[in-house]
């Protein structure tokens, strides 16, 4: 069982996800984490800012980036994938969306994920769906949920292209300025992995603390 969940970490890795399938796999991770809900623990966030930051540092080996994409087509696919996904998720929850609210918890899918989704969309409104690309497993089940309590589509559709092209955009240029500028980050990409990742979750924690906070609140006033 240890075996076969390191196996997995390792091939979760971005840097691993990269160096296997390059622009196709990186397309497909982001639109499964934005469209399926099983995807909500691939690397979105840190798989952008990796490639943005390999598709500028060069190889002195073979004297081509170490991800040999032009960034430009880098963006313009993966920003359409992260796109797609989105319509796919608002398309299972406007088609599923009542069962989805009654499923039970099982190995992959907790109730508290869309608790949390539900919490994060009441404080933001519809604009979560631009905030939320920023924050994990929320991306991945606010467009379900805009789907199942039935949001206009032309809305939905207006800012969920705009959410996904300053998701993509950003955190891919992020990494390609930086790689650009410090060409040794990419000694150090596994540790600037792990930061991003503890700074991604950070409004995951919060919101879960404050929700709980306000359940205990209810349940003492009752």
């Amino acid at each position: 069982m240890k075996n076969n969940l390191h196996e997995l970490l390792q091939w979760l890795k971005p840097e691993t996800i990269i160096n296997t399938g390059g622009l196709f796999l990186i397309s497909f991770v982001i639109f499964a984490e934005t469209g399926l809900m099983i995807g909500f623990f691939l690397p979105g966030d840190s798989l952008l800012f990796s490639a943005g930051l390999l598709s500028s540092i060069v190889n002195t080996s073979t004297g081509h980036p170490y991800m040999d994409v032009n960034i430009w087509l880098l963006l313009t696919t993966v920003s359409s994938c992260a796109i797609i996904g989105n319509f796919t998720g608002y398309w299972i929850g406007r088609t599923f969306g009542p069962k989805l609210f009654a499923k039970e918890d099982s190995l992959i899918f907790k109730r508290k994920y869309l608790e949390t989704t539900q919490a994060f969309y009441d404080r933001n409104g519809a604009m979560a769906l631009i905030a939320g690309r920023f924050v994990p497993i929320v991306r991945t089940f606010v467009p379900v949920l805009a789907g199942a309590i039935k949001m206009d589509f032309k809305k939905f559709a207006l800012l969920n292209i705009a959410g996904g092209i300053a998701w993509v955009f950003s955190m891919t240029l992020l990494g390609y300025f930086l790689g650009a500028k410090f060409p040794i980050l990419r000694e150090h990409l596994e540790k600037m992995v792990i930061l991003l990742i503890i700074i991604t979750l950070i409004p995951i924690l919060r919101t879960f603390l404050k929700e709980r906070k306000l359940a205990k609140n209810r349940e003492n006033s009752n």
